[in-house]
């Protein structure tokens, strides 16, 4: 399928007959003219504790493109983690490759394959600034909130893409037990248990376990078991309090482990994942937020505090191919805190809205991060550029293999104030915001390496002749650090339009802005180029040049709605936006490299596209749920000293995202309450691997589909993805001249069990 920007594709699913009334009913439901049990709404209630603190009004009606699943849908569609949410939001595109370190986000054509995200996370208010951590399963989410568009001013640095919200079920809405068990092909098994407790009318507790197994659909050829393995677990505790003097408290403790065997990369020219030496990624991660929030009259503060601690182990073989290149183990030891004060009011007369807040986190993070180098390495990287000169030389090296040691320091630390005003003027709201915000990041290293060879006389070949030794010492040690002080405003727009529907239209202009860092992969390189350079063979990096990268900037300038009709039971979200993008961090690999990628800054790029949300409920049988978004994002500016792509597609991040959904709801109401048949289809692409634009991914529609049968506590589903057997490739890339993919899975099928001891609260 060949798309352009002219053309917009619509595929759509086939409604599937027979289906699902939901459990319990909720005020949503009924608000947005759905049938009890449907907790699809896009609705989100300012009331409500969990509601983001930093949004006053309903999320879904505010001037920004967003969207909102609820826990229902988030059921049927078997979300887990903040990659199920990848294309039901327009343009916004998770790729499932690599590891679980990897946790690349796209959106509107700005992404990241490395160091800083481009849209933060918050799970239960509380923000990860590790987007190495981003990747984990969650039991019991309530509801997921994708809000695009830069969200610097209220969030800072590392969300000028968007923010994703995550919330867990509270036990004032939930009292009783939860169990889930599910398996599949693969094999693949997920099993949850949880307890949700009211310990007095104002305290509640909950404890929620999770575990995961995943068998792997892709064998290492060479080791012989499938690279993509994994299994890990999770425990939550939820501690709730609600004072009748308007104090509220929520804790939320967790720590998540997981292991995963490898990285299902094939070499394309064999089409196969073969390469022989170990690869693995090891991830422990507690984290632990408190939220204090207390309302008086008009005005409500809140502190938001979040202290995470990630210890983890990237082992790779970093040429992926069944010989000894060179491998890297890199062992992580991180601490991170976060401190958000917020103060938000209203005036009397509800035309005037404000809210401020200051801001800190800390950031300490200790690294060890060897690359052995080994017996092909040594032989075509080093002593085949040694002696292709035609010399009558040669090289024999003291060890098949030696160690380039690298041990790193990352103290980082910032401070912000904000400030949001917002003033109704009859239909008009107008709305400005300002963030001040003043980072530091210092890195200090020390790589090194002890080695040596001999060099020998080859004139007469057959008795090569030692001429003599020549040791190699290599220490590179050192200090950097920058400071930026970035000022980011946001203005918008919006006009409620008139008639009885709830709808509105919006204009908004906002700054972006994603932190700079150091490519601590490249230190091994910066050593190498010292060992070649001592021979004669290679130019040196200068450290400072090759290991620092700048943030990147952008300006949003984007146009909207929000529309309703048919008494709620249909809505619709339209936005167009328009992005200029200063300094885009890009992912390459540099001239001369061995070993490492880096990440550098390309100059200029501009993004254009559209985003589509329909929804429509028209009664309590049907739900019917469509999204599109479409991307034009291209380098205006960007050459690497090899070539100039000025023109060419931003790599990585889709032209074109597609979600549709059918779901038919028959209440059997008989030994059998209803059973629901669910019908949808994702589509991705067109995806460019480099930037020269010569590899890319074509579209592709991966259908899926699921009847869900309940009984009072009682659900059993069954499920499919990948429906079609597609053939695609998530990932693709290109290492000293060789290509390597990732590969999508293939058909999957599961069947899912779900009880739930307890009653639900209105």
């Amino acid at each position: 399928m060949k798309l352009n920007r002219f053309y917009i594709p619509v595929i759509i699913s086939a409604a599937i007959f027979s289906a699902a009334g939901d459990l319990h009913a909720s005020v949503a439901d009924e608000d947005f003219g759905l049938a009890p049990g449907d907790n699809d709404s896009v609705r989100v209630l300012s009331e409500v504790f969990v509601t983001a603190i930093k949004h006053a009004d309903e999320l879904t009606f505010l001037p920004q493109a967003s969207t909102v699943v609820g826990e229902n849908r988030v059921q049927r569609l078997g979300i887990v983690a903040i990659k199920g949410m990848s294309e039901i939001a327009p343009n916004f595109y998770i790729p499932g490759y690599g590891s679980r370190a990897t946790s690349s986000i796209y959106v509107r054509g700005i992404g990241s394959r490395m160091d800083q995200p481009v849209v933060g996370l918050n799970v239960d208010n509380v923000s990860f600034l590790n987007k190495d951590a981003y990747d984990f399963d969650l039991p019991d989410i309530s509801r997921i909130e994708v809000v695009r568009g830069p969200q610097s001013t209220l969030y800072g640095r590392n969300t000028m893409a968007g923010v994703i919200n995550i919330y867990t079920l509270s036990p004032f809405d939930f009292t009783g037990q939860r169990v889930m068990a599910e398996t599949g092909n693969g094999p693949i098994m997920h099993m949850s248990v949880s307890q949700y407790a009211m310990l007095r009318d104002d305290l509640g507790m909950s404890i929620a376990g999770h575990f995961y197994y995943n068998g792997g659909f892709f064998k290492n050829n060479w080791r012989g078991y499938d690279a993509d393995k994994e299994k890990g677990g999770s425990l939550r505790w939820k501690t709730e309090w609600r004072s009748r003097s308007g104090l509220r408290l929520e804790n939320t403790a967790s720590f998540s482990l997981g292991r995963t065997a490898g990285y299902p990369y094939e070499y394309d020219a064999s089409g196969e994942v073969n390469y022989n030496d170990t690869c693995f990624y090891r991830r422990n991660i507690f984290a632990d937020g408190l939220t204090l929030k207390w309302k008086a009259g008009n005005v409500e503060m809140s502190s938001i505090t979040g202290v995470q601690y990630i210890d983890d182990n990237l082992t790779l073989d970093q040429d992926f191919l069944p010989l000894d290149y060179f491998t890297l183990s890199q062992r992580r030891h991180e601490w991170n805190v976060t401190q958000d004060f917020i103060a938000r009011g209203t005036a009397a007369s509800g035309r005037y809205k404000w809210l401020g807040g200051v801001y800190g986190f800390y950031r300490h993070t200790d690294m060890d991060a060897p690359v052995n180098m080994k017996q092909h390495a040594i032989e075509r990287l080093i002593i085949d550029n040694v002696t292709q000169s035609g010399a009558p030389v040669g090289i024999e090296w003291d060890t098949p293999e030696f160690e380039i040691a690298s041990d790193f320091r990352f103290p980082v630390y910032g401070l912000a104030a904000y400030h949001q005003s917002d003033l109704t003027l009859g239909r008009v709201t107008l709305s400005a915001g300002i963030r001040l915000d003043y980072e530091r990041t210092a890195l200090n290293y020390n790589s090194h390496t002890a080695t040596g060879f001999n060099l020998m006389s080859t004139r007469d070949p057959a008795n090569p002749v030692l001429i003599r030794h020549i040791p190699i010492e290599i220490d590179e040690s050192g200090k950097l650090h920058k400071s930026y002080l970035e000022l980011l405003p946001r203005f918008t727009m919006s006009y409620a339009l008139p008639g009885r529907e709830q709808g509105s239209v919006y204009a908004s202009v906002s700054k972006g802005y994603k932190a700079g860092g150091y490519n601590s992969q490249m230190f091994s390189d910066v050593v190498m180029q010292r060992m070649m350079s001592s021979m004669g063979v290679a130019e040196q990096y200068e450290v400072g040049d090759i290991i620092t990268y700048r943030p990147e900037y952008s300006w949003n300038y984007e146009v909207g709605g929000h529309f309703t009709a048919a008494g709620g039971r249909f809505g619709a979200d339209v936005a167009l936006f328009w992005i200029e993008c200063r300094d885009q961090q890009i992912t390459s690999f540099p001239a001369g490299t061995t070993t490492g990628r880096i990440t550098s800054n390309a100059g200029r790029t501009r993004s254009q596209g559209v985003e589509l949300q329909l929804r429509y409920a028209p009664d309590s049988h049907w739900r019917l749920n469509a999204s599109y978004g479409y991307t034009r994002a291209r380098f205006r500016q960007f050459a690497d000293g090899m070539a100039d792509y000025r023109g060419n597609r931003v790599p990585y991040a889709p032209s074109n995202t597609l979600f549709a959904e059918a779901a038919y709801t028959w209440h059997v109401n008989r030994w059998i309450e209803n059973v629901t048949f669910d019908a949808h289809v994702r589509g991705i692409g067109d995806i460019y691997w480099d930037e020269a634009n010569t590899e890319h991914q074509k579209f592709y529609a991966l259908p899926g589909a699921s009847i869900e049968a309940r009984r009072g506590w009682l659900s059993l589903k069954i499920w499919g993805e990948n429906l079609s057997s597609t053939r695609y490739k998530l990932f693709s890339f290109t290492s000293m001249g060789s290509r390597f993919s990732q590969r999508g899975n293939p058909l999957t099928w599961g069947v899912t069990l779900r009880m739930a001891f307890g009653t639900t609260k209105l």
